[in-house]
């Protein structure tokens, strides 16, 4: 059987909501509640490196147990982590004190998803980002990123690359040279299609041969609009995305699970938007339900 006819016989694809296309100041009941009335399938939790985003780290047990509870409650989970607090604790910093900070990060961002319920944990793909990319940047990346796997086998946790707008990791072939060396079954590759469109106007090579090269290895993308060297805030629709082919490209290759990533930007309309933006993206899947 191929991939195609396995895909029609699936549920129609998870499509997830970006924590941060909500207003920052709601409160977790309300920011599910909101996600599952727009039409999203569950929730992307983001760690960035804002302190507050950070401290959720520490969520004390009694904290986590109520997240869980508000869950059920909503009819709508947490189930991916979008960590990019690694960009200021980058694993391959220069700095000793901040490469051992990074590895507290990820060991913490891994107890977090298993109390939560997160399946993947969507790692930033950079060696460095304030600090040049050097070959011994890298090298300290790689031996972290190796640690980072073993933790995330131990508790059954996902990690996947995400695809950015630098040069160090703009590409699945990027990504799939560390997957390749680190060789485990929980390190892979969590692209974003907005920042590959981009990428491969730089490089001169379509997304579809890209995607070709994390065959196997992509566990999830992410959906984000973009136009030639702009990377966010992009209203869907009116950039070079090419959902309606690498959407089901996807599929075809055996990926269901997908985020759609867009900020909130102060719109008075945003449940609107939410639901719009479902809405845009919801046809491009390959096994929408008849009628």
């Amino acid at each position: 059987m191929s991939l195609s006819q396995r895909t029609k016989l699936l549920a129609p694809a998870k499509l997830g909501l970006y924590e941060k296309a909500m207003p920052n100041h709601l409160t977790w009941p309300a920011k599910l509640a909101a996600a599952r009335q727009a039409g999203y399938d569950f929730v992307e939790i983001s760690i960035d490196e804002t302190a507050e985003k950070l401290a959720r780290l520490d969520w004390p047990a009694i904290e986590r147990r109520q997240l869980r509870q508000e869950m059920d409650l909503a009819g709508i989970r947490i189930e991916t982590m979008c960590l990019s607090g690694h960009r200021k604790y980058p694993l391959g910093s220069p700095d000793e004190a901040i490469r051992r900070e990074s590895l507290a990060i990820m060991a913490r961002a891994i107890d977090l998803a298993v109390d939560l319920g997160v399946r993947i944990i969507q790692l930033a793909g950079y060696d460095t980002y304030y600090d040049p990319s050097t070959e011994q940047t890298r090298a300290w990346f790689a031996e972290n990123l190796a640690v980072s796997a073993d933790l995330a086998s131990r508790e059954g946790v996902i990690l996947g690359f995400e695809t950015m707008e630098t040069p160090f990791m703009d590409t699945v072939g990027k990504a799939m040279a560390y997957v390749d060396v680190i060789d485990s079954p929980y390190l892979q590759v969590y692209p974003d299609i907005g920042n590959l469109t981009n990428a491969s106007l730089i490089y001169g090579r379509s997304v579809p041969d890209d995607l070709d090269t994390g065959r196997g290895h992509i566990c999830a993308a992410h959906l984000k609009e973009t136009i030639p060297g702009h990377y966010r805030e992009i209203p869907y629709g009116t950039g070079h995305t090419d959902f309606r082919h690498l959407v089901p490209k996807l599929q075809d290759m055996g990926v269901h699970r997908f985020t759609a990533e867009f900020w909130h930007v102060g719109e008075p309309d945003w449940q609107a938007v939410l639901s719009g933006n479902a809405q845009f993206l919801r046809p491009f899947f390959t096994n929408q339900p008849a009628g």
